[in-house]
């Protein structure tokens, strides 16, 4: 599967980390950046990430921030991004089953490195649900 990553400063060190396990499980895996741990803006790296997987070019998208509500607020300003703040597994795991979530956005700062990795694998395991929850998620954008 092809996946986008990116993020600001604060995720670069949980970024590195995550893309080598990827990789590891046999995914591609395409770094919108930061690719050092100077200061960054995020938007630099969500918008285009987020454009990445609007297009299909990349199956989902993983933002990982400081706190996760700067990328998640970024990304959520696409149509076509349902991106969802998750901070254990269960929210990873209910964010794809309910709301067919395709951008993960991880709060490096607030989880350790071995949890924001069970986060992403619950994600990219996780199958939408459709049925009732189709019919919501097709009213979220405007």
């Amino acid at each position: 599967m092809k996946i986008a990553i990116g993020g600001d400063h604060a995720g670069f060190v949980y970024k590195q980390s995550i893309i080598q396990a990827l990789q590891n499980n046999g995914h591609e895996v395409v770094d919108f950046g930061p690719f050092s741990e100077a200061s960054v803006d995020y938007p630099d790296f969500a918008h285009p990430l987020s454009t990445a997987v609007e297009k299909g070019d990349c199956v989902f998208g993983i933002l990982i921030c400081g706190s996760g509500n700067g990328v998640a607020i970024t990304a959520n300003k696409h149509q076509g991004i349902r991106a969802a703040l998750c901070w254990n597994e269960s929210l990873g795991e209910l964010a794809r089953q309910h709301n067919n979530a395709n951008v993960l956005c991880l709060p490096a700062r607030f989880i350790d490195l071995e949890l924001a990795q069970s986060i992403v694998n619950k994600f990219l395991t996780t199958a939408f649900e459709g049925g009732r929850h189709l019919n919501r998620v097709n009213k979220i954008a405007c």
